[in-house]
């Protein structure tokens, strides 16, 4: 090879180099750029939610203990109402529940308190899942009665998927609802087919035209529960007041 041949070589392999550099680089950029975005989207993502669940209006005209969007406990003549508007999606309901049940379940028990659940599906944006399982909720309510609806109710935030999925299937949420008391034939069908959407809706529109707009919201004897600054906080407090 001539010596001119040997220096065009070399010059050739010197611009492959280069531009493979350059490749590599813009490479890097895009992956870069586009972690980037994608970190914004997750950080928009979770304030949104935040947002949402973490509403502090004190607006709320909802009606008493005993809609038709909720699951009671406690007797009627109880001196204290207790009703919470919630989510099974939202994670501070899930907090609420797990620093609550049994102190709540208890007072009921006793007679010191009514407590009335009412959930709703806040968390559309998110998927399908919040109107799925309060769908599935209206269900066990209805063919299997209270105790067993309590029960399903519990099991759904002792399961409950982050607000970012994957989020149970419909045959999952009949396992549940199986493993909570019902009878598999009276709520596979009705859960799988969801023909709770429309008891979702409507209990939606309700939580809407009584100006809820964040869960956990926390109603005591009619008036919403703002001595908190977290959801344990919010639970001692609460307690303390139904002693």
């Amino acid at each position: 090879m001539s010596k001119k041949n040997r220096e065009t070589d070399r010059a050739a392999r010197a611009a492959a180099a280069m531009a493979e550099q350059h490749r590599q680089e813009a490479r890097r950029r895009n992956v870069m750029v586009g972690g980037v975005v994608l970190a914004i989207l997750v950080v928009v993502a979770v304030g949104y939610f935040i947002s949402r669940s973490l509403d502090t209006t004190t607006d709320v005209s909802a009606p008493a203990a005993g809609s038709e969007f909720g699951l009671t406990i406690g007797p009627d003549d109880a001196p204290h109402e207790v009703i919470i508007y919630e989510d099974f999606l939202c994670p501070f309901c899930g907090e609420l529940e797990a620093a609550s049940r049994d102190d709540l379940s208890q007072l009921a028990a006793d007679g010191k308190v009514q407590v009335e659940y009412r959930p709703f599906d806040l968390l559309t944006q998110a998927g399908d899942y919040s109107a799925r399982s309060a769908g599935a909720f209206s269900i066990v309510l209805d063919k299997a009665g209270a105790d067993v609806a309590k029960k399903f109710h519990d099991l759904l935030y002792e399961n409950q998927p982050s607000e970012a999925g994957p989020f149970p299937d419909n045959a999952a949420l009949v396992d549940l609802a199986v493993q909570a008391g019902a009878t598999e034939a009276d709520v596979k069908g009705p859960i799988e087919d969801e023909d709770g959407a429309g008891w979702a809706d409507r209990a939606t529109k309700a939580a809407d035209e009584a100006g809820v707009s964040g869960t956990p919201t926390v109603l005591l004897d009619g008036k919403v529960f703002t001595d908190y600054s977290n959801m344990q906080d919010l639970a001692s407090n609460l307690v303390e007041q139904l002693q």
